[in-house]
């Protein structure tokens, strides 16, 4: 295998539920969820059920013709989606003579991100040819991201994940991409203008370090999107689907931060793989056939999975448990953080079950992961010495005990 990432001497077999089991019979309590992909735990027997099932009847059609799969699954998330945010009257939430939102289905977050970007792009042309101002259509193609920002590794992904760490190599990455500063409004007037076709950002960052936007700062890249006829995608692959106690990260801020594009994918088919995007239906009208496509995105295998996985993870009362036991592992983690708090825990935050910790330097990071792995606690780190806390969104409060049991031993030994 190309040599990407640095594995530890383990190798899981099987899981079940929070748990995996290693080639030695060893167990631990997943706090990675496969990177907040495994929402309804590992092993799950519906989900094998669907897929069996589903395998028997076909697999792969392409995009050439219809399947069934793929439009129900469009229709429960566009429907669900404007159920659960009845306030929404703007972005994906306005209705017009063509109705609702429109879903593009992908393989992954990444493609999901790349797909936004393509129809911001042609979206933003046609929206400089209306204006009819001298302006080149071209001209209408500068994309904003945000200091921290991760919305993938293929090119146009990479181009807006400002990370010197991810970029360099790649260089020349995509042009006309300029970095703002996240959560600060003071510079929004002049970065974006007339000239940009696309502001992409996270509600709530993931790999950046679970740094949650502010309602002021979300409210102002609308408002700015709007008078500039910017696109505005929201990257929800790792905040959305539940993860913060809502269906979607930004539907714990007011209608006036709506977006016009939502894109998504970890926890959508429980690890098989699938990513959508979810486009407002004035935007929408930009794209023809041929614009874009996918050979695997929204076929009938991934698909029938994600109806299953979408309709738990969006209803009301599951949303609830995520927002409770949320607050539970909140309360745990302070408790065990209390005696390093200004020395060498930084903070806690997050939202629902993401959360990070943040510590004084990256070596406390890696050792904290490194020995609860060998305690049986699988942990992953986020960037700016954050350790992420992203279980299944099924663990019991039981569980959450556990782990905190083992992670409060663990950083005795280490701090």
């Amino acid at each position: 295998m190309l040599n990407t990432y640095k594995k530890p001497e383990r190798i899981f077999t099987r899981g079940n539920g929070v748990e995996l089991y290693d080639t030695e019979g060893n167990s631990y309590i997943d706090f990675t969820a496969g990177i907040a992909v495994v929402a309804l735990g590992h092993g799950n027997k519906e989900v094998a059920k669907i897929l069996y099932e589903q395998a028997q009847n076909v697999v792969h059609l392409s995009n050439l013709y219809y399947n069934k799969e793929a439009g129900e699954l469009a229709k429960e998330m566009v429907d669900t989606t404007l159920q659960q945010y009845e306030q929404g009257t703007s972005g994906i939430y306005a209705k017009d003579e063509q109705g609702g939102p429109k879903v593009f289905f992908s393989n992954s977050g990444t493609e999901a991100n790349e797909g936004a970007l393509k129809i911001a792009r042609k979206y933003g042309k046609l929206i400089a040819a209306e204006r009819n101002d001298g302006m080149p259509a071209d001209l209408k193609s500068n994309i904003v991201c945000f200091t921290n920002a991760f919305h993938g590794r293929s090119m146009g992904a990479l181009s807006v994940t400002p990370n010197p760490k991810y970029q360099n190599s790649y260089s020349p990455l995509i042009p006309n991409v300029t970095v703002a500063r996240f959560n600060d409004t003071t510079e929004l007037n002049t970065i974006i203008d007339d000239r940009t076709c696309a502001v992409i950002v996270e509600p709530l960052q993931g790999e950046g370090g679970i740094n949650i936007a502010t309602e002021n700062f979300l409210k102002a890249v609308r408002n700015r999107c709007t008078q500039s006829k910017a696109v505005l995608i929201y990257d929800e692959i790792q905040c959305g689907l539940g993860r913060t106690g809502k269906l979607w990260g930004h539907q714990n801020y007011s209608p006036q931060t709506s977006p016009d594009i939502i894109t998504c994918a970890k926890p959508l088919a429980n690890g098989v793989p699938i990513g959508a995007i979810i486009v407002s239906s004035a935007i929408s009208k930009a794209i023809n056939p041929g614009d874009h496509g996918t050979t695997f995105g929204g076929n009938p295998l991934a698909c029938s999975v994600g109806r299953y996985v979408f309709k738990t993870i969006s209803k009301p009362e599951f949303l609830q448990d995520v927002k409770a036991k949320g607050e539970y592992l909140t309360t745990r983690l302070n408790e065990i953080c209390k005696p390093y708090l200004n020395s060498s825990v930084i903070n806690i935050r997050g939202k629902g079950l993401i959360i990070g910790v943040q510590f004084k330097d990256n070596k406390i990071t890696s050792e904290i992961v490194k020995k609860a792995m060998d305690s049986g606690l699988l942990l992953v780190e986020a960037s700016n010495n954050t350790i992420r806390f992203v279980p299944p969104l099924i663990i019991t409060k039981d569980e959450i005990d556990q782990a905190i049991g083992i992670l409060e031993k663990v950083m005795k030994e280490v701090i």
